[in-house]
């Protein structure tokens, strides 16, 4: 199974981490992880763990030594388990062993600005009014290492760490120390068995980029006058610009091992973090079934983190298509990538006077007015022993030099896998022009003078190539123009429904995750490509990697107002104010953006809140199936799943969106039951309005709450009955709203019909 990590898109890929499996150097044994759920008990200690694991690795021919060499690493402060080399004998063993909740193969997951606050509605004067109360906010990040130099790590003002704080700083000779701002850092290299790639620090110290771009996002100091090369120009900031930062690196070249991935959950939790922050996905491409919830890493992290009061925000993958969502357990916040009113283009100019608006943050200022045009499908390498064919997609080498040296090539672009520009900048070309369709909401850099339109503006291009003896272009420097209508799903952002609970509406949230501006490693290509040897302070990029770190700054700065919250409560509030995302454009619904839109400034103060504790979601897990023996383990506690074997164990989850997916051409009822806290003022009465979705007749039972104190429960039925049967595949959208006053508490509804299956 393929899966994602780092979350962000370099062209022509988004940004998101993936996990791969990794491989051992003997043949007949691999790296596994063998979870055991909760830690047996408060005071379980480093040497107790690691006797225990070596003591079930013994069985293993061989002597306690044998199983030492076996042992990678042992999870002993958040949650028990351990990394080791097994084969596969032994795994069907452990499987079998009481205290083992699962045993599955460590795999590798990818990586999955001065605007984009601003458009959320948290401007740069709400930030600095409660400036105070963020610094108690630590939020963790599990990514690939920081820049700590970068001007957005200053801790210029910030007050003493908080006593909270049990975390280190791993020093190296390459990264000295943390301050008041960066107040931790951590690095893992257990989960790979290659040499640390070239290029890499074996220290908490960045070297592609994406950490430290997804950790400023988040909380990085306000930066005056930040740009790109002139491009994006404005003041940078985190969400919470004066919370403080603690960096795990979990990742290295754009992939993330689920040893390494435990291993920085373990640490993050113990530490004393609030939030946590995870660009980092498994990937399937849509096609592929997902990991279980107790065979993914994330998922495990996560759920040990929720149950100490934190709540975990992940990247919602970039695959595009419908069913492609990731890390959309129940217990964390799931955050898809949407655009923001501004967009680069760099508009391609022909001899002939016919202009074409094209998409890039071209960076460059060409020299000279005008530059030869040729096709590159008409310059191949040939005794290079590339065919036109090649050529035209402008791959390395495949491009003659003694014909495109000093012109402009135009580039097909056929795959996402493909990078044109490298092509052209080996080749001596002056500039591209890159002919693509499928994402053209995103902007990407280059490594020479670029500009991406569509196919069809190409064959205009090529056209006139054939039909001028000398053809002439030029690209000028991309300009930020206004996109209106914003927010819309990005192209590349995952959609719902998950494959593991269909029923529960996955993403939760949209946050902008487009042409984002923020800090970058000063030895990363800006444009991520190895030749590209222009060195920046900050970088552009997209995905849902850039729109995690959105959500997480946006749950962060809830934190701070309400730090008694649960994860659960803090989620609902940034659910259920979300600025509603139903625009023109957005043709996924719900399923690609959630709820709506981060509103971080009425999500600190939301009237009611939909609570959910651990309980809640083994509920639910009991009834999908899951065994009791692995969820006692996972809680320390008993349970009983005899009574919770139904599907409405889902619908009955206190969650913030209401989901209904049929497949029968049968009428339905669902009843989905709700229980509100009241956390606005202590004496308020709400009412209800429905917004029923097409065809469907919703009542709410009572339709009025009466609030007489605060935090206050009251419970609600939420019933929906189909009346019309659509003919073939539908996406029927509603919401429920509770009013009192200026609250406007919102849930989405969202029926999934399709009668075809």
């Amino acid at each position: 199974m393929a899966a994602t990590g780092i979350s962000h898109l370099v062209f022509p890929f988004i940004f998101l981490l993936s996990l791969c499996t990794s491989a051992s150097q003997h043949l007949n044994v691999k790296l596994y992880i063998v979870y055991m759920g909760d830690v047996p008990s408060p005071d379980y200690s480093q040497t107790a763990a690691t006797a225990s694991h070596v003591l079930l690795l013994h069985p293993v021919p061989g002597s306690h030594e044998v199983a030492h060499e076996s042992l990678v690493h042992s999870y002993w402060k958040s949650f028990n388990g351990f990394a080791a080399w097994l084969s596969s004998s032994h795994v069907q063993h452990l499987a079998s062993t009481e205290g083992v909740v699962s045993v599955f193969k460590s795999k590798k997951a990818q990586l999955l600005t001065s605007r984009s606050w601003d458009f959320v509605g948290l401007p740069l004067s709400q930030q600095t009014n409660y400036l105070e109360y963020q610094s108690d906010v630590i939020v963790g990040v599990l990514d690939s290492a920081v820049w700590p130099e970068s001007e957005s790590f200053d801790d210029a003002g910030l007050g003493p760490i908080p006593s909270k704080w049990r975390g280190l700083c791993e020093t190296t000779p390459d990264f000295k120390a943390c301050n008041k701002k960066l107040i931790g850092a951590r690095f893992y290299y257990r989960g790979f068995t290659s040499p640390l790639p070239a290029g890499e620090f074996l220290s908490p110290r960045d070297s592609d980029g994406h950490g430290t771009h997804t950790a400023s996002t988040v909380a990085g100091s306000i930066v005056r006058n930040a740009s790109l090369f002139g491009l994006a120009q404005g003041n940078v900031r985190g969400g919470v610009p004066s919370a403080r930062i603690a960096m795990y690196k979990a990742c290295w070249s754009l992939s993330c091992s689920d040893v390494d991935l435990l291993a920085a959950f373990d640490d993050a939790i113990y530490d004393g973090v609030d939030v946590i922050s995870v660009s980092i996905g498994y990937s399937t491409g849509g096609f592929l079934p997902p990991p279980d919830y107790f065979e993914d890493s994330i998922a495990i992290g996560a759920f040990h983190a929720m149950k100490r009061g934190i709540l975990t925000s992940n990247s919602a993958c970039n695959d595009a298509l419908e069913g492609s969502v990731c890390n959309f357990s129940p217990w964390s916040l799931t955050v898809a990538a949407s655009t923001i009113d501004r967009q680069f283009k760099s508009e391609l100019t022909l001899g002939n006077q016919m202009s074409f608006e094209g998409h890039a943050i071209n960076t460059f200022i060409m020299e000279q007015p005008w530059y030869p045009l040729v096709y590159g499908g008409d310059a191949a390498n040939v005794s290079g022993g590339f065919s036109s064919e090649d050529s035209s997609g402008c791959g390395l080498y495949s491009l003659d030099p003694s014909i495109v040296e000093g012109k402009i090539v135009v580039c097909y672009l056929s795959s996402p896998g493909d990078l044109p520009d490298g092509g052209v900048y080996v080749s001596g070309g002056a500039g591209a022009i890159i002919m693509y369709d499928p994402m053209n909401d995103t902007a990407f850099s280059f490594m020479v003078p670029a500009t991406v339109i569509s196919r069809k503006q190409g064959e205009v291009v090529r056209s006139y190539i054939n039909s001028t003896r000398s053809p002439i272009a030029s690209i000028a420097k991309s300009v930020a123009g206004n996109d209106s209508p914003a927010p819309i799903t990005a192209s590349f952002s995952s959609k719902g429904p998950s494959k593991i609970t269909p029923d529960l509406l996955k993403p939760d949230i949209t946050a902008p995750g487009v042409d984002i501006l923020a800090a970058w490693s000063k030895v990363a290509p800006m444009s991520i490509d190895p030749l590209d040897k222009r060195v920046v302070d900050f970088s552009i990029i997209s995905g849902t990697s850039m729109s995690c770190p959105h959500a997480t700054g946006a749950a962060a700065y809830v934190k701070s107002f309400h730090p008694d919250w649960s994860p659960a409560a803090i989620k609902s509030a940034l659910m259920t104010t979300a600025l509603d995302a139903t625009l023109d454009g957005n043709e996924a619904a719900e399923l690609g953006y959630g709820a709506g839109q981060i509103n971080p400034l009425k999500a600190i103060n939301p009237g009611l809140v939909y609570d959910t504790d651990a309980n809640s979601y083994i509920n639910m897990l009991c009834s999908q199936g899951y065994n009791e023996t692995s969820l006692r383990l996972l809680t320390g506690e008993f349970i009983s799943c005899s009574s919770k074997l139904s599907k409405q164990g889902v619908w009955e989850l206190n969650y913030p969106s209401i989901m209904v997916i049929s497949n029968a051409s049968e009428p339905f009822l669902a009843q989905f039951p709700r229980t509100v806290t009241n956390v606005g003022p202590a004496k308020s009465t709400y009412e209800v309005k429905i917004d029923a979705p097409f065809g469907m007749n919703v009542t709410v039972e009572p339709d009025t709450l009466t609030f007489t104190s605060s935090n206050q429960k009251m419970s609600y039925n939420v019933k929906i009955e189909s009346q019309v049967i659509p003919d073939n595949y539908a996406l029927l959208s509603g919401a429920l709203t509770w009013s009192f006053g200026n609250y406007s508490v919102r849930s989405p509804i969202l029926v999934y019909y399709d009668v075809k299956q």
